[in-house]
C-alpha cells in the first residue's frame, strides 16, 4: 500500500501593515536618518547626528508653562570620529530596529529590542551592546533626536501601576469598566496613546483623580472603595510613576478635565515624585509637553501631620544624610524655590529630622487615611501647589 505523503503547510502570509498617521510621521523621521547617511556618502562627507543634550545644564524651567523644557544645546555624534563612531552606529542600529517594528506593525519591550539588536560584529569580538543600560541610553537619544517618545517607536516598558474608579474606557477595542476590575484594578499599560486607549468624556463620571504613591496604599483605598464613595478615579505608580502612568494621568487631566491630587510620603522622595508629575523629569524634559501636569496638587503626607494627627513616636523614620541632601536639592528647584508654603514644608521636615510614610496613618486606624485624613484634606482644600 502506497504511503501517504505528509501534508504540507503553506507559510503564513504576513498581514499588510497599515500605518496610523502617528506611525507615518515616525516612519518618515526614521527614514530621514537613513537618507542623511546616503546623502553624506554621496557628497563624500562625514555622516553625523546632532543630538539634543539631556544634561541638567540644558534643561530650563518655564514659569509661564509651569514645566521643564530642554534648551538648544546639542552634541554632535560623527561616524568617522573614533571616539564617537560606536555611539553613532548604535544610534543608527536602534533606529533601524524601531523601523522594523513599524514595518511589521508590532511592538516590543525595551528588553526585547536589546535582544533584537544584540550580536557580535562579524570579524571581531565586539558586541553591539554589552548590557541593556547601553541600549536604553541610545533609545533615549533616538527619542530626542526624532522629537518622539518611545511609545511612538513601538517600544514599551514593564507595566507598573493600576487604576480603578468611575470611568469606562476602550483598550484596543475592548471595553474596560474600571468599576468592575476587582481587587487588582486595571493595569495601566506602558503605551496609552489615543490609538490604543480611547477616552470618552461621556463614559466618565469621576470628579477628580486621587494618585497615591504605592500599590500597598492603593489597595487600602480600593478595598475601602474610596473611589465609589467619593466618585473619583484612583491610581498608583508603584513609587516613581513610569511613563505610561504619567501619560495616562496627563490624558485624564487634559482630555477629561479632571483635577489631580497626590497622596505621597512625607520625605524628599515623595516631594520629588510630586515634582516629576507636576513639572516633568529633568532627564526626560523633552517629554514634559506630553506628561507634566502643572495643575496637580500635593495632598499629603505633610510635615505637620505628626502633631496634627497625634501620631506616636513609633512611626518616625530618622532622616539620613542622603535624605537631608536630597531635601535641600528639592528646595532649590526653581518651581519650589519661591513658594513659601513649600519652603516651610521642607524646612519643617528637616527640623523634625524624621520622615513619615502614608502607611504610618494606619497606627491611628486601619482606614484612617481613607475615612478621615484624605476626606478632611479634600474638604478643607488643604494641599500644596
Amino acid at each position: 500500500m502506497a504511503k501517504k505523503k505528509p501534508a504540507t503547510t503553506k507559510p503564513a502570509q504576513k498581514k499588510r501593515v497599515v500605518l496610523t498617521e502617528r506611525d507615518k510621521k515616525t516612519m518618515s523621521a526614521l527614514v530621514g536618518l537613513a537618507d542623511g547617511v546616503v546623502s553624506a556618502a554621496e557628497k563624500k562627507r562625514d555622516p553625523f547626528l546632532d543630538i539634543p543634550s539631556r544634561t541638567l545644564s540644558n534643561v530650563k524651567f518655564s514659569p509661564r508653562k509651569g514645566i521643564l523644557e530642554m534648551g538648544n544645546g546639542k552634541n554632535r555624534r560623527q561616524l568617522f570620529d573614533l571616539s564617537q563612531a560606536k555611539a553613532y552606529m548604535r544610534t543608527m542600529l536602534v533606529a533601524s530596529g524601531c523601523k522594523r517594528l513599524l514595518d511589521e506593525g508590532k511592538s516590543t519591550s525595551l528588553r526585547g529590542l536589546y535582544y533584537m539588536l544584540k550580536h557580535t560584529i562579524e570579524g571581531s569580538k565586539e558586541n553591539t551592546f554589552d548590557d541593556q543600560n547601553e541600549c536604553d541610553t541610545i533609545i533615549e537619544d533616538v527619542e530626542v533626536l526624532l522629537a518622539s517618545i518611545r511609545e511612538e517607536l513601538h517600544l514599551y516598558a514593564e507595566n507598573r501601576g493600576a487604576m480603578v474608579g468611575a470611568i469606562t474606557l476602550t483598550d484596543r477595542g475592548d471595553t474596560i469598566d474600571c468599576r468592575r476590575m476587582g481587587s487588582g484594578g486595571y493595569a495601566i499599560p506602558s503605551i496609552v496613546e489615543p490609538d490604543i486607549i480611547e477616552l470618552d468624556p461621556k463614559k466618565c463620571d469621576a470628579q477628580f483623580i486621587l494618585h497615591v504613591e504605592k500599590g500597598t496604599v492603593w489597595q487600602r483605598f480600593n478595598e475601602d472603595r474610596f473611589w465609589e464613595q467619593h466618585n473619583c478615579i484612583l491610581t498608583h505608580g508603584s513609587g516613581q510613576p513610569p511613563r505610561g502612568v504619567r501619560r495616562m494621568l496627563y490624558r485624564l487631566h487634559h482630555e477629561l478635565k479632571l483635577p489631580i491630587y497626590c497622596v505621597l510620603d512625607n520625605d524628599p522622595w515623595g516631594y520629588y515624585i510630586y515634582s516629576v508629575i507636576k513639572q516633568g523629569s529633568i532627564n526626560l524634559a523633552y517629554e514634559s509637553q506630553r506628561m507634566a501636569i502643572p495643575e496637580a496638587k500635593y495632598l499629603g503626607l505633610r510635615s505637620i501631620d505628626f502633631d496634627r494627627c497625634t501620631l506616636s513616636d513609633d512611626v518616625k523614620i530618622a532622616l539620613s544624610d542622603t535624605d537631608r541632601k536630597r531635601a535641600k536639592q528639592v528646595a532649590k528647584y526653581p518651581w519650589f524655590e519661591k513658594k513659601r508654603p513649600w519652603q516651610a514644608e521642607i524646612q519643617r521636615m528637616l527640623k523634625n529630622d524624621f520622615k513619615l510614610e502614608v502607611e504610618s496613618l494606619i497606627s491611628k486606624d486601619i482606614s484612617y487615611v481613607t475615612e478621615t485624613y484624605v476626606p478632611e484634606r479634600l474638604e478643607a482644600q488643604d494641599w500644596l501647589d
